[in-house]
């Protein structure tokens, strides 16, 4: 079956590096695209929450485009995260975004306005009417405090070509085979949990937009290509050994865990942006035993 648009099985939602003064580091983002690239990511999403998007201007998420473009050097795809709130704003940053040359976009669900399905449906038609980009929607109502129902996907990717796929940070599976049951056959559903990648791929999701591949990117896409071959024990084997680190990259608030894990890799400096903080030396520990004992099992 050809999928509307393929960003590929794994996804890296990438952080954005910060040095000492939480100024960005472009020269650790460039490290780091290059690294995700060389270990399994066959996109980048740049300027996501995870990359701390709320705290970025829009001169530095073109600025962490271009170097991620630039990184990539087209052995991986480059999303944009494209979300807002106010839709004005959604809509200038896929503009944004269409001109930076991006492959695709991802879009929120709007937060802390909380929406009504209607409201959505109207959010992302605007979006979806502004640009050619392909489009993901990303659903988390954990984050945004509402829900997009099936019927207010089913709606938008019936009548948008450009609305290609979803990221699903909700652990309903019945909302999964749902959504498998009504929306358009090649319409790709991404887990938006590390954590739910596997039950999720059972039930017809294609891939995941993950946190934890920043560091296990090779085992995250062995586990996928083991499942989707038929090795169903392999894939399950290694989403059990993951599993430990899966929880732990959410033990405090997305993306700080992740970065002390990649700081303590020597991959970046520990540094988030305010309002977020750092972990403490006894949760850091905590999180790095995690890691250590992946590779000592």
């Amino acid at each position: 079956m050809s999928l509307r648009y393929d960003a590929g099985e794994v996804i890296t939602a990438m952080v954005t590096p910060f040095n000492s003064k939480r100024e960005i580091d472009y020269d650790k983002t460039e490290a780091l695209v290059k690294h995700l690239v060389a270990n399994g990511s066959d996109a980048v999403l740049v300027c996501g929450t995870t990359g701390e998007s709320p705290t970025l201007t829009h001169e530095e998420e073109i600025e962490l485009v271009s170097t991620a473009k630039r990184a990539a050097a087209n052995k991986a795809k480059i999303i944009m995260g494209a979300g807002s709130n106010s839709t004005e704003t959604a809509v200038m940053v896929a503009k944004l975004a269409e001109k930076e040359e991006v492959d695709a976009i991802l879009s929120v669900v709007p937060y802390y306005n909380k929406p009504s399905q209607r409201g959505m449906i109207e959010h992302f038609s605007a979006i979806a009417e502004s640009t050619k980009l392909p489009i993901i929607l990303y659903n988390i109502p954990s984050r945004t405090g509402v829900n997009m129902q099936v019927e207010t996907v089913k709606q938008l990717a019936e009548k948008y070509p450009n609305i290609v796929g979803l990221k699903q940070s909700f652990g309903d599976m019945d909302v999964i085979t749902e959504l498998k049951m009504n929306c358009p056959e090649d319409f790709v559903i991404y887990s938006g949990d590390d954590s739910l990648t596997l039950p999720m791929l059972s039930l017809g999701a294609h891939g995941v937009i993950s946190v934890a591949s920043h560091i296990f990117g090779t085992e995250i896409k062995s586990m996928i290509r083991n499942f989707k071959t038929g090795d169903i024990l392999a894939a399950k084997n290694m989403h059990q050994k993951l599993y430990p680190c899966f929880k732990k990259f959410f033990m405090a608030p997305n993306p700080v865990p992740i970065k002390s894990a990649l700081a303590y890799k020597g991959l970046i400096e520990n540094f988030v942006r305010r309002p977020l903080v750092e972990l403490s030396q006894s949760e850091q520990a905590e999180l790095i035993s995690a890691v250590r004992n992946f590779y000592h099992d």
